[in-house]
């Protein structure tokens, strides 16, 4: 009876060993911004949303060639990410890469010139909307092969341990991207080495145009660092709010030396994967459902008016500076002249 008791013990403890619960949670109900915060997320996330919507226009007009992968709905991700963290802290992304740029303060009309393939463009309009690079703005790009940035990201990560400078790099990929092998060698050497990366899944629910739950075993992103170590969490990415805290929390777990860990992003993209998808996939009820109960600016919006009681006025203003912004940016991009043909043999590994 005593062998048998104990057998059973023993059996208990390696089953909570095998599955530590500990290492993934919810999110709570997100702390409250101040009027300034709310503010600040109201006009970033705006200035992504316009920006989008008019690289949309210029993409039908035929102004932008190439792919253009659009970020409208998934604003508040970037945006909360970025409220939480430093300029010395590093982002790196795959291609749709525009509020990611905008957030970390890239110009707007290098950012659009790009976009049109102008000489004024971030990469010298060499790399196009999915290929670009600032430096001084610690912005690592913007890459095209899905899922590469994530190896790139956790070598910043290690950069970074290796000088001891406090910096975080804040890598952010998708639901599609998360089923990448080398995602995970990633994740192993993260933990193994305690290197300060933050793995931001945005996890929009279709990835090219295949929902989650045909292409995922495990739909729970947050737990694809389990057999890792790496701690892990969901977040409600349609509330910039929400994604604010979960990014303070992750970026004091890096900063202490803790090592890497996961914030799964559940968000939400209005537009098809690329300009080129008309999105059959899903139902045009689907996704105006989420724009009325989920929309992230809306949800800022509402708490300006309501808890802040700023007059619409005011938000109406903001949002024409905004348009002013973009629409600026997209006269510089249409007249801004072309690189000249010299370009083509400059920033060249040979």
């Amino acid at each position: 009876m005593v062998a048998a008791a104990k057998a059973k013990t023993q059996a208990k403890a390696s089953a909570n060993r095998s599955a530590p619960k500990s290492l993934t949670r919810k999110s709570n109900g997100p702390p409250a911004l101040n009027r300034e915060e709310e503010f600040a997320a109201y006009r970033n996330m705006l200035l992504i949303r316009r920006f989008e919507e008019k690289a949309g226009q210029m993409y039908g007009m035929g102004l932008i060639g190439g792919f253009c992968h659009l970020y409208i709905g998934q604003e508040a991700v970037v945006v909360g990410m970025n409220m939480a963290s430093t300029p010395d802290d590093q982002v790196i992304t795959g291609y749709r890469d525009h509020g990611h740029m905008l957030v970390c303060g890239m110009d707007p009309k290098g950012v659009m010139a790009e976009l049109t393939g102008r000489s004024g463009g971030l990469s010298r309009g060499k790399g196009g909307s999915m290929h670009m690079f600032s430096i001084e703005k610690n912005f690592y790009g913007g890459h095209g092969i899905v899922g590469a940035q994530v190896s790139l990201g956790t070598g910043l990560a290690f950069a970074n341990h290796y000088r001891g400078d406090n910096r975080v790099s804040m890598t952010y990929f998708g639901d599609g991207a998360a089923n990448q092998g080398q995602v995970y060698e990633s994740f192993n050497m993260a933990e193994l080495w305690k290197l300060p990366v933050i793995y931001v899944i945005e996890n929009n629910r279709y990835a090219m145009g295949t929902a989650v739950s045909r292409a995922s075993a495990q739909t729970d992103f947050s737990k694809r660092g389990v057999s890792f170590n790496i701690p892990g969490e969901q977040v409600d990415g349609m509330d910039v709010r929400a994604v604010k805290a979960a990014a303070e929390r992750a970026i004091q777990w890096c900063r202490d030396g803790k090592g890497p860990y996961i914030l799964e992003m559940q968000t939400y993209r209005y537009r098809g994967h690329s300009m080129s998808d008309p999105a059959k996939y899903r139902s045009k009820d689907e996704v105006q459902k989420m724009r009325e109960e989920h929309d992230p600016i809306e949800q800022v919006r509402r708490r300006l008016i309501d808890e802040w009681k700023v007059a619409e006025d005011e938000l109406k203003a903001i949002d024409q500076q905004v348009r002013e912004i973009v629409n600026e940016a997209a006269d510089f991009a249409t007249t801004n002249p072309e690189p000249d043909a010299s370009e083509l043999f400059t920033d060249i590994l040979r």
